[in-house]
């Protein structure tokens, strides 16, 4: 198959777009011809389509079944690994996997305000920086010591502190590429949701029988548990006070995705990630990120767009994950053993750790 790069599409700007193939090289029918990016739209549109179903398949079966749509998403997609190896799909494989991925990240911006982040006072803001800090700077130093890639403890630690797959996701998206980084990556999801379900399950029974009370016990879920969604359920699962402040806490954590990704990208531009004489930029996503903050924060949104803004940044992030998972093998992820999954335990149980004691002694 033929994989030279496609000069006449004008990839090379889209820097979400490396790797495309020169699958058609015959371009869009003539009657297409003159829609604005006529022949992106011509590459990508099957791949797209692909992730789309599996994301709305993914999603009923999550609905009805109470379980992790992105664990559906992921598995579904490996079992279309094969779209990804040649054909058509390819293309917008890799478009779903990163401009798709790009695009639900910034959308997160509207579930935050700044309002929420001060009602929590200056603590548990506290906790939560140094608690996200520590767990990433734990899982590099960590994985290093496991004799893993450094990169993976950075990916691995930024989902465990901050907010599960989609921060792995955005992590992902500014890490140096490698011929790993897709299965360190839904490894990574994989190991977090499944982390998080179990959190959320015995999080509320630890915390009411060591004696938490309800802006405690709602501090230190919302500190600790990867997913907003578990959040939410383990929260409420103890009272109404702790639910509401297990979401402000965990939506503080999920504002700390801005800074954090950042910090990594220019971090890793500075030693070299990207080549000789790289320049930190800040993503274009993430300038989205935090517009949607300040426009929400301000209340100049009303509250459908909002809805529809979650409601999409939901869609692109199933679609991405569903993308991720068709460029990943089985066979891939049954071969890197037992050290990347003891790996995220330990980052798990050292935020735990770290939040509980601000909580009984400083809280």
């Amino acid at each position: 198959m033929n994989k030279a790069r496609l000069p006449e599409i004008g990839f090379e700007s889209y820097d979400s777009m490396e790797g495309l193939i020169a699958i058609d090289p015959g371009g869009p029918p003539r009657q297409f011809d003159s829609w604005p990016r006529a022949k992106l739209i011509h590459a990508v549109y099957p791949g797209v389509l692909v992730a789309g179903t599996i994301a709305l398949a993914s999603t009923w079966l999550a609905q009805h079944y109470t379980a992790p749509v992105m664990l559906f998403a992921l598995l579904f997609g490996m079992a279309f690994h094969f779209l990804h190896e040649e054909g058509r799909c390819v293309a917008g494989i890799e478009f779903t996997s990163r401009s798709v991925l790009r695009v639900g990240v910034g959308l997160l911006g509207v579930r935050i305000t700044l309002g929420q982040i001060a009602s929590l006072g200056a603590w548990p803001v506290a906790t939560v920086i140094v608690g996200v800090t520590t767990t990433i700077v734990f899982g590099f130093l960590l994985a290093r010591r496991l004799g893993l890639s450094p990169m993976f403890g950075v990916l691995s630690g930024g989902a465990v502190a901050i907010c599960g797959a989609s921060a792995a996701l955005a992590i992902a998206s500014v890490l140096p590429r490698s011929e790993t980084r897709e299965r360190d990556t839904i490894l990574t999801v994989v190991s977090v949701t499944a982390l998080s379900t179990l959190a959320m399950i015995l999080y509320p029974v630890f915390s009411t029988s060591i004696g938490l009370d309800h802006k405690q016990a709602g501090i230190f879920i919302g500190g600790t548990i990867h997913d907003v969604a578990q959040v939410v359920g383990a929260g409420y699962t103890i009272s109404n006070e702790t639910g509401d402040i297990a979401t402000y806490v965990k939506l503080l954590r999920v504002a700390m995705l801005l800074p954090a990704v950042f910090a990594i990208s220019f971090l890793i531009a500075r030693h070299g990630g990207h080549g000789a004489g790289a320049r930190a930029t800040l993503p274009l996503f993430l300038v989205g990120f935090a517009v949607l903050v300040v426009v929400n924060s301000f209340g100049l949104m009303p509250s459908f767009v909002i809805g529809m803004a979650n409601e999409a940044s939901r869609w692109c992030l199933v679609a991405a994950i569903a993308a991720l998972g068709m460029k990943t093998s089985f066979k891939a992820l049954f071969a890197v053993g037992w050290r990347p999954v003891g790996l995220m335990v330990a980052e798990t149980l050292w935020i735990a750790a770290l939040v509980l004691f601000a909580v009984k002694t400083i809280i």
